[in-house]
């Protein structure tokens, strides 16, 4: 297969990939040479919970939104894949359905491996195998962190925290500034927290107070990255 077509800035957010760009070179050829390019418009659909899984994913631009409903039928956000991060190995692996919803946020790009690929990628390189069991022990750490935070720090040591993630992750500077590209809405923030949209709000506007951050309609602008370091510690 030829090389997926991706713009040089998509390309480049997969190569500097944290995970993939530890692979050695002839595996990161081998993935890239059986992947294709799929590329969504904001909201659009990628993966429903229950169904089978049909493909592992990276994100090469913008961001795919994993949510579940809640049992009262509301749409709960449980995180944000951005550029560089691989998806959906776990249901390639163990044969059952997708655990919970996929969406694209923003216009979003993906280098997609089917199934039947992934396997023979599998066969192939078993450095691969090694490579994924580290990506999901890093994932098993991040969330025993985050269930640790949940139960030990307070909102506002989490919210910094978050705020700090998104930056390093969709941060672009501007000046003494970091505006975080990544839209959203302090009703997205408050379900990454585990917490109300109210109490989110009252803890952002005491960021501003303290000359931490901006609240821009669905953006948020670093001024002071130590203080929300401080915060975050506290």
């Amino acid at each position: 297969m030829n090389t997926p077509l991706l713009t040089i800035e998509e390309r480049q957010n997969i190569e500097s990939g944290a995970w993939f760009s530890k692979l050695s070179l002839s595996l990161r050829q081998a993935i890239l040479a059986r992947s294709h390019v799929r590329r969504l418009a904001d909201g659009a659909p990628l993966a429903s919970r229950g169904m089978p899984a049909e493909e592992w994913c990276g994100v090469a631009r913008g961001a795919v939104r994993v949510s579940l409903v809640s049992l009262s039928g509301k749409q709960v956000t449980l995180t944000y894949c951005e550029p560089g991060t691989w998806f959906g190995d776990i249901a390639l692996f163990d044969g059952l359905p997708r655990t919970h919803d996929a969406d694209a946020h923003g216009e979003t790009t993906l280098i997609c491996v089917r199934k039947s690929d992934f396997k023979e990628l599998l066969a192939q390189h078993t450095e691969l195998y090694e490579a994924l069991l580290r990506l999901n022990c890093r994932r098993l750490r991040l969330m025993f962190n985050q269930f640790e935070d949940l139960n030990t720090r307070p909102l506002a040591a989490r919210l910094a925290k978050q705020i700090l993630l998104l930056a390093k992750s969709y941060g672009v500077m501007q000046g003494e500034e970091i505006r975080i590209g990544l839209q959203l809405a302090q009703e997205d923030l408050a379900q990454l927290l585990g917490a109300s949209r109210q109490r989110v709000n009252q803890e952002l506007k005491g960021f501003e107070r303290e000359g931490a951050v901006r609240v821009e309609p669905t953006r948020l602008v670093v001024l002071s990255r130590e203080r929300l370091l401080a915060i975050a510690e506290r």
